[in-house]
């Protein structure tokens, strides 16, 4: 069982876009609560690479300088390890006219093409030529447009977004993504000086602001809810009483629901959230959509959990249709799942055992973690790079709360 209290650092999902953001303006940025993840070094690297100066203040603190001496040319090596450097297109095209990017990388688990960002950014201006190695762009001249994303995509609307606030005139995104990390990256937006309305909305309309009129600023990265959910499973299948410090309910609604569902008793409380459980988890059906219902990077842990509840459960990938590839590596614990198409058919055991398993990707890493915490016997998991990608010492928190998990060299 896991007892204390746990904090939720910053968002992986949001850090990354705010520093692609500080690419609009020159100035000194100021980042706090920044997560001490891998992805975030990356990223760093990958601004350094173009020009920018970043340097870690504190654990959680970060500095990057902008002093306009920018070279909008990504090099692949570091593109090719995180998926957020797709973000840059939005502010390099805005700002400088020009991009010559990788494709980018980070976890496998199916196709995310780029149709949408290409779709929307051709729609103000931007002239593409796309190969099987990379992306070249150039906008001499963005102006607004009226865009409807077939998809609210996270990526996308915030590509449109950033290359909007410079362009002239106004843009409407219809169908934007919703996510609390789209909110943040437009409040940042805005305190550096840009016009944004309809924050938090399905349409956001962008009034193009003079690159003169945006100013570095200090901001504060919305805390993670995929960090907050890993822990609340934690809790779930493990069992006991836990403060979850930094967890936004608001933030999180179906998803709370669906634990509440399961047989979770989740209070809200100020600064955070109390997670007690005390029984075997209950089964549920869910399927993933886009916020506020249940996000893709919640599914493993939702499989995770009902490996074990009490029954059957159904889960249903409308996102990411490749993304059960974790599955294998459950099943090599002892859970009983089958795959039908996007669906998966989860009978729930008495009894996860330890195994050897690899993690596939960040989230599904972390639900392996969960899941290894409460099976019987000892469980090694491969790969564990990629928890580091999304995840500040995640060992260390479940170790602190009671959890018998080591890290080995």
């Amino acid at each position: 069982m896991l007892h204390g209290e746990v904090q939720v650092p910053g968002a992986k999902n949001s850090v990354l876009k705010l520093m692609a953001a500080t690419l609009l303006a020159e100035g000194e940025f100021r980042l706090t609560n920044v997560p001490n993840i891998a992805d975030v070094r990356t990223m760093c690297e990958l601004l350094e690479a173009l020009g920018m100066s970043t340097q870690r203040l504190d654990a959680h603190e970060l500095l990057l300088i902008n002093t306009g001496n920018i070279t909008p040319i990504a090099p692949f090596e570091l593109v090719d390890r995180i998926r957020a450097s797709i973000n840059l297109l939005g502010p390099l095209l805005g700002k400088y006219g020009h991009v010559d990017i990788a494709m980018p990388g980070g976890d496998d688990f199916g196709s995310r093409p780029i149709d949408l960002h290409v779709a929307g950014l051709e729609a103000m201006g931007a002239i593409f030529d796309l190969t099987r190695d990379g992306v070249k762009a150039t906008a001499t001249h963005l102006h607004g447009a009226q865009i409807t994303l077939k998809f609210p995509s996270v990526g996308a609307t915030e590509n449109i977004l950033m290359a909007a606030v410079l362009a002239d005139g106004v843009t409407v995104i219809d169908n934007a993504a919703r996510e609390p990390e789209i909110g943040d990256l437009c409040n940042m937006l805005n305190n550096m000086g840009a016009n944004i309305a309809g924050v938090g909305t399905a349409k956001l309309t962008i009034t193009g602001v003079t690159p003169s009129t945006l100013h570095a600023v200090t901001h504060e990265v919305v805390n993670d809810r995929v960090q907050a959910a890993t822990y609340i499973a934690a809790v779930a299948v493990t069992g006991g009483d836990v403060f979850v410090r930094g967890a936004r309910a608001e933030h999180m609604e179906m998803l709370l629901n669906r634990y509440a569902e399961m047989g979770v008793s989740i209070t809200p409380q100020s600064d955070g959230l109390r997670v007690v459980a005390t029984d075997r988890l209950r089964s549920i059906d869910f399927a993933t959509l886009p916020y506020p219902g249940i996000a893709t990077d919640y599914k493993p842990l939702l499989v995770g959990m009902l490996s074990i509840a009490s029954g059957t459960g159904i889960a249903t990938e409308n996102l990411y249709p490749g993304r059960f590839r974790y599955v294998d590596e459950l099943q090599k614990l002892g859970a009983d799942i089958r795959i039908d198409g996007h669906h998966a058919v989860i009978r729930g055991v008495e009894q996860l055992v330890g195994a050897s398993v690899n993690a596939p990707d960040i989230r599904a890493g972390a639900a392996l973690v969960v899941a290894g915490l409460v099976a019987s016997g000892e469980t090694v998991i491969n790969d564990t790079h990629h928890i580091d990608r999304g995840y500040d010492d995640l060992v260390g928190k479940l170790a602190a709360l009671g959890g018998l998990v080591t890290r080995r060299s």
